[in-house]
C-alpha cells in the first residue's frame, strides 16, 4: 500500500455556478452524443422549476436542510493534484488479510488526520479496473485489457456512452426519476466525472472493478454510476467515496445516482461505501431492476457525511428475480442519516431480503424508513425487512419506519425493527474477563453487527467495513 501523504486541504474554487451557464459549459466540455444532452436540458428545466424539499415530503420529513445553502455550492474547478484515496474497499482487496478481531488497539485504533492516497496510474492488485474522480474530475479510467477483448466496458460515461450509445440509452437516466426533486433534478443535469460498467452476455468477471468518487475540502461532486449485466453475465463492482472538509469547515457536496441494469439470469455483487469526511453533504438516489432469474447482492456502508439523505429502492422486474441488501451504518458526533429503501415486486415468484443495522454514538440520528410493495400480479412473493439499531449514548437517536403496501393476495411479506441500548450487564461481563471498557464496546457492537457481515459474500469488504465501524467506537456512555 502507498506511504500516507497528507490529503487536499485548500477549498475548491467554483468553475461554474448550477445555472444555465454553468449548464452550457459542462455541455461543451462533455462533448456527449445529443441524447445525452437532452436529457440534461430536460433535468434542468425541472431543476429550474423546483424548491429544495420540505418536510411535507414523507421521504424530507425527517431531514433538516435549513443550513443548506444552495447558492454555495457549484462545479469544481479542475484540483491541482491527480492523487485520490485508495479507499477502504480497494485497500482491503490489495491486502488479501483475512478478517481480523474488532477489537485491540493496535488493530482499530483509530489514526485521525491520516489517508491513504495513491497516483493515478499506480495500480491496485486484486482489481481488474479501476476508475477514480477527484471533484468532479476523472483522474483514472482503466480496465484489464483481457476483460476488454471479452466486450467489457468500463470507464467515463462520455467514451462508454459514445461506444455503445445505442445498447445504453435505454438506461441511461431511466432507471431514476431526475425530476422527481431539486436535488435529483440537479443531479440529471449537472453529472460528471461519472463512470459505466457494461458486461456482455455470458462473461462473467472474476475480479472486482472499483470506483472511486472524492473531493478536496469544500469539493462538489456530482458523479453518476450506471451498471449494465446482459444475460448470464456475472461482475463485482465496488464503489466508494471519500475526502471533504470536516465538521466545522466548508465540508463539501455530493449529489449523485446510481443505476443498475442485471439482466436475466446475470448476478451481480455491489457495493456503495459512503465515506466522506464529517462536513459533506450527501444526497444520493440509487435503484436496480433485476430481470426474470436474474440475482443482485447490494452491501451499503454509511459512516461518513454531515448529513445524508438517500433513497435506494430494488425492482424485481422479471419471474424469479432476486435481491438480497445489506446495510452497515455507524454515526458519531452530530451526524444525521436518513435511507429511504423500496423493495418493488413487480413479478411473481421473487425474493427479496433487506437487513440494515446501525450503531450510533454522541448526539447522531438515524432514519431508517423501509417499504415492501407488491404489485397485483406478483403473486409467489417473498418479501423480508429488518432494522436493528444499537444506541451507544444517552443522545442519540434512531427512528426505524418499516411498511408494507400488498396489493396481491398469495405473498409471504414480513418486516421488523428494533431499536435498543447496551445491556450494562454484557459490558460489565466482558470487563470482569479483563478488557478496558473500549474493548468491551467493541466487542458488543462487533457482536451486534456479525449477522449483517455474515452475509456478506466478500471476505475484503467484511474485512474492511469491519474495521472501519470498530475504530470508530468509543466507550459506550
Amino acid at each position: 500500500m502507498p506511504a500516507a501523504t497528507a490529503p487536499v486541504s485548500s477549498s475548491s474554487s467554483l468553475e461554474n455556478r448550477f445555472d444555465r451557464a454553468g449548464l452550457d459549459a459542462v455541455i461543451t466540455a462533455a462533448d456527449a452524443a445529443a441524447w445525452v444532452n437532452d436529457r440534461r436540458r430536460q433535468a434542468f428545466e425541472a431543476f429550474e422549476s423546483l424548491a429544495l424539499p420540505d418536510r411535507k415530503s414523507e421521504h424530507w420529513m425527517r431531514t433538516d436542510l435549513r443550513l443548506f445553502k444552495p447558492a454555495a455550492w457549484g462545479l469544481s474547478a479542475p484540483p491541482a493534484t491527480r492523487e485520490v484515496p485508495v479507499g477502504l474497499l480497494a485497500a482491503a482487496i490489495a491486502s488479501g488479510e483475512a478478517a481480523a478481531e474488532c477489537f485491540p488497539e493496535e488493530v482499530c485504533g483509530r489514526k485521525e488526520g491520516r489517508a491513504h492516497f495513491a497516483p493515478h496510474n499506480e495500480p491496485v492488485p486484486g482489481i481488474a479496473g479501476r476508475f477514480a474522480s477527484l471533484d468532479g474530475h476523472v483522474v483514472c479510467d482503466e480496465l484489464d485489457p483481457a476483460l476488454a477483448a471479452k466486450g467489457v466496458r468500463f470507464g467515463s460515461a462520455e467514451a462508454v456512452l459514445g461506444e455503445l450509445g445505442e445498447a445504453l440509452e435505454p438506461h441511461w437516466f431511466s432507471v431514476i426519476d431526475s425530476r422527481c426533486d431539486w436535488f435529483a433534478a440537479l443531479h440529471g443535469a449537472f453529472h460528471r466525472g461519472s463512470a459505466v460498467l457494461y458486461v456482455p452476455p455470458g462473461v462473467k468477471l472474476a475480479e472486482p472493478l472499483h470506483v472511486m468518487s472524492a473531493i478536496s475540502a469544500g469539493g462538489v461532486d456530482t458523479a453518476h454510476v450506471l451498471v449494465v449485466l446482459g444475460e448470464g453475465a456475472e461482475a463485482t463492482l465496488l464503489t466508494e467515496t471519500a475526502g471533504g472538509g470536516p465538521a466545522g469547515s466548508a465540508g463539501g457536496f455530493h449529489c449523485g445516482g446510481t443505476e443498475i441494469v442485471v439482466g436475466r439470469g446475470a448476478f451481480l455483487r455491489m457495493v456503495n461505501l459512503q465515506n466522506w469526511n464529517t462536513g459533506v453533504w450527501h444526497v444520493a438516489r440509487q435503484k436496480a431492476v433485476v430481470q426474470a432469474g436474474g440475482r443482485l447482492q447490494w452491501t451499503l456502508g454509511a459512516l461518513g457525511s454531515r448529513l445524508s439523505q438517500v433513497a435506494q429502492d430494488v425492482a424485481l422486474a422479471g419471474r424469479d428475480a432476486e435481491a438480497q441488501v445489506n446495510g452497515v451504518m455507524f454515526t458519531e458526533g452530530r451526524q444525521h442519516l436518513v435511507y429511504n429503501t423500496l423493495q418493488h415486486h413487480e413479478a411473481p415468484s421473487c425474493k427479496s431480503d433487506l437487513l440494515y443495522k446501525g450503531a450510533l454514538q454522541d448526539r447522531s440520528r438515524l432514519v431508517w424508513r423501509g417499504m415492501i410493495k407488491v404489485d397485483k400480479n406478483a403473486q409467489k412473493t417473498d418479501g423480508y425487512q429488518r432494522n436493528d439499531n444499537l444506541m451507544l449514548s444517552n443522545e442519540s437517536r434512531a427512528d426505524s419506519i418499516p411498511g408494507l403496501e400488498i396489493e396481491a393476495d398469495d405473498v409471504r411479506c414480513t418486516h421488523g425493527a428494533t431499536s435498543g441500548r447496551v445491556d450494562a450487564e454484557q459490558v460489565f461481563y466482558a470487563q470482569a474477563r479483563g478488557l478496558s471498557a473500549d474493548e468491551a464496546a467493541r466487542l458488543v457492537v462487533a457482536g451486534f453487527f456479525q449477522q449483517v457481515f455474515d452475509r456478506i459474500t466478500i471476505p475484503e469488504v467484511r474485512e474492511a467495513l469491519a474495521r472501519a465501524v470498530c475504530s470508530r467506537i468509543r466507550r459506550i456512555t
